[in-house]
């Protein structure tokens, strides 16, 4: 009888076509949990909340380091210049007629000449050390950061050189708003038969502003040019040509024409030379916390090996069964592998599913849920930031997926290669 039954199984065979619908239905009964089967069924439940949390905490973490890339860039690129133009032979007096030329080549949006310098700030509540920006008006309008964050008063009286700009974490440690007045104190002042003299001066602040980042907004103060240029002893010259072009990751094609456009020695730095330690940590971060993540979907595919091999132990009786009616080792190889493959794609949909609304949610859940726990004086930006990069999210649940179909294949193989026969006398 056994050899009969082996000569059945060995004969010739039609079989059916792949992942017919009788496969997905027993596929679907072997995902449905039984009392005896509990154990088995209890590991596929971990292996499908092992793979959403996976996927999910991926998905969130990937937004928000894009996010925290995106602001950072915004906020140090943004306020300070993609490209800087520093004078090599002799100082930068002609500053009006070469702003002009490198303000003509294609792609750049702003060309801003500057007078940078450090300098004291006080007022009767208190001081700080402040990093003074002189320019002009017209372009100070122009850069969105700070113009378009105006916190108080305005930026009308700075054309007169009335008064100064100020970020409002300076105003709120000086005790300042609008109005009142802020004292600046350089030591390159007047030079005497005794030295060089501090210059004490005090201005009306103007307007306060908010860049949205704390080290910005507790040390910058804007100056009208010409004022600038006085108070730090400047011989109507300036510091720096700072410019904006349109996309920031551009520099590199940008600076052979504004080389050719200076018309005159000059040294041209940019903002990859400037932050490159601190945007390569960036980078390096992001990247390991993807592997270290990935693990979480590693553990949890191979709790989907640990739960189908258990799977095909309980139903070797029914897999013989199921070859001695006629099926192919083909289809119970398929069976199981849906099976095991509907457990990832379930948890990864679900866990993307889920990340997605997270990241696009997290700055009202922290709101909510964390109120005043994120300081910005310690994590720069006010708020948790995140940006969904719909290539890194396609990116995770690909790799959520394959590596769920790779856990699948040994088990499946292990169920086809089972003999009916020995299945039937030990079962």
């Amino acid at each position: 009888m056994i050899q009969a039954l082996r000569d059945r199984l060995a004969g010739p065979r039609t079989g059916t076509a792949p992942f017919a619908p009788f496969e997905w239905t027993i596929a679907g009964r072997y995902l449905r949990t039984r009392r005896k089967e509990g154990f088995v069924s209890a590991i596929a439940l971990f292996s499908f909340l092992g793979i959403m949390l996976g996927v999910a905490t991926l998905i969130i973490v990937l937004s928000v380091m894009s996010g925290f890339r995106k602001e950072l860039l915004s906020k140090i690129v943004g306020i300070n210049g993609h490209i800087f133009v520093a004078p090599i032979d002799k100082p930068l007096t002609d500053f009006a007629d070469l702003t002009d030329r490198l303000s003509k080549v294609a792609g750049v949006t702003l060309a801003l000449p500057l007078v940078e310098g450090q300098a004291f700030a006080s007022s009767p509540y208190g001081g700080s050390g402040v990093l003074v920006r002189g320019v002009r008006a017209e372009d100070l309008r122009r850069i969105p950061a700070v113009a378009g964050n105006i916190r108080g008063g305005s930026l009308d009286t700075f054309d007169a050189g009335a008064g100064v700009a100020i970020g409002r974490r300076l105003a709120e440690s000086l005790g300042l708003q609008a109005g009142d007045t802020i004292t600046l104190a350089t030591p390159k002042g007047a030079t005497t038969p005794f030295g060089t003299a501090p210059r004490i001066k005090s201005y009306a602040v103007a307007a306060v502003f908010e860049i949205g980042m704390s080290e910005f907004d507790a040390s910058f103060v804007y100056m009208p040019l010409a004022e600038a240029q006085g108070f730090f002893n400047r011989d109507g010259d300036v510091s720096v040509i700072e410019i904006f072009i349109d996309d920031a990751d551009a520099v590199g094609e940008a600076r052979g024409a504004l080389e050719l456009a200076a018309e005159r020695p000059v040294v041209l730095t940019d903002w990859r030379q400037r932050n490159r330690t601190f945007f390569s940590a960036l980078e390096v971060e992001r990247n390991v916390m993807f592997i270290i993540l990935t693990l979480i979907v590693l553990v949890a595919a191979l709790n989907i090996v640990s739960s189908l091999i258990m799977l095909v132990k309980d139903k070797a009786s029914d897999i013989a069964i199921l070859r001695t009616m006629g099926a192919t080792r083909g289809t119970i190889m398929r069976v199981f592998l849906i099976t095991g493959a509907s457990i990832g794609f379930v948890g990864t949909l679900v866990g993307c599913l889920l990340g997605i609304v997270f990241a696009a949610n997290i700055t009202l859940i922290q709101r909510t849920l964390l109120p005043g726990v994120w300081d910005p004086t310690v994590r720069f930006l006010s708020e948790i930031p995140s940006e969904i990069n719909p290539g890194e999210v396609a990116a995770v649940v690909l790799m959520s997926l394959v590596l769920s179909l790779l856990a699948t294949l040994y088990p499946s193989w292990r169920a086809a290669r089972l003999d009916p026969v020995q299945a039937l006398r030990y079962g």
